[in-house]
């Protein structure tokens, strides 16, 4: 069944039984079900939607191990965690000195290790710079820095497939909105998931760009509509 038809009929439990399942092929899945505590705590408040928000994170983490076939347990921490510091880094900074992304990167750092701080860096939005349109620091920023970081670019690959894929599920005018956002981005992650250093195999490349052709399919059905 699709991770969004499972959202549809069964919700949250029906994901997270999803994730137990395939949790178990990873070396350590001791270490998902803390990120999971973790984001679901995060996100607590948050909606995707019309959706709990800790729905799309348990679409992303599972597309990574399911459909990607990733069996690297810090990729799917990171997949889980991949808007925690971008969206809660105050919670997460506590009293630690610096900015607060930093220190909640650090508290990332702490609990899941350097890597996994590392990769949720990379797919984390910098500052927002007035000078440059929102859109177009968004797209520099992801080309460049998943350009350099192969294994977040796939934690974001399945981050976009989310939204992309399941923007019909999206609530109006976020709908527009998202495809505005999103339509220019589809070019970039086809350029990243074709790269030779992406580590996919590539009938997993084949369905990632299958993916991000029907997310294509949907923003212009969106914006087109006259």
């Amino acid at each position: 069944m699709p991770l969004h038809a499972i959202s549809e009929v069964h919700g949250e439990e029906g994901l997270r039984q999803r994730l137990e399942i395939e949790q178990e092929k990873l070396p350590r899945p001791d270490r998902v079900e803390a990120a999971l505590e973790l984001a679901a705590d995060l996100h607590r408040d948050d909606r995707y939607g019309r959706e709990p928000y800790v729905n799309h994170l348990l679409r992303v983490a599972i597309r990574i191990i399911s459909h990607y076939e990733v069996r690297d347990t810090d990729v799917a921490v990171a997949g889980l965690l991949h808007d925690a510091v971008e969206d809660h880094a105050p919670e997460l900074a506590g009293a630690r000195a610096g900015s607060e992304t930093d220190a909640a990167l650090a508290e990332m750092s702490e609990r899941f290790g350097p890597r996994v701080a590392g990769l949720i860096a990379s797919v984390t939005n910098p500052p927002r710079d007035p000078a440059v349109d929102k859109h177009v620091q968004y797209r520099a920023h992801i080309a460049s820095s998943l350009g350099r970081d192969p294994w977040a670019r796939v934690v974001k690959l399945s981050d976009f497939t989310d939204n992309g894929v399941g923007i019909l599920y999206a609530t109006e005018p976020a709908m527009h909105h998202l495809a505005t956002k999103y339509r220019p981005m589809t070019p970039i992650y086809r350029d990243l998931v074709n790269r030779a250093d992406t580590p996919l195999s590539e009938h997993v490349k084949q369905h990632i760009r299958d993916q991000l052709e029907l997310a294509e399919e949907r923003f212009s059905a969106i914006l087109d509509t006259k």
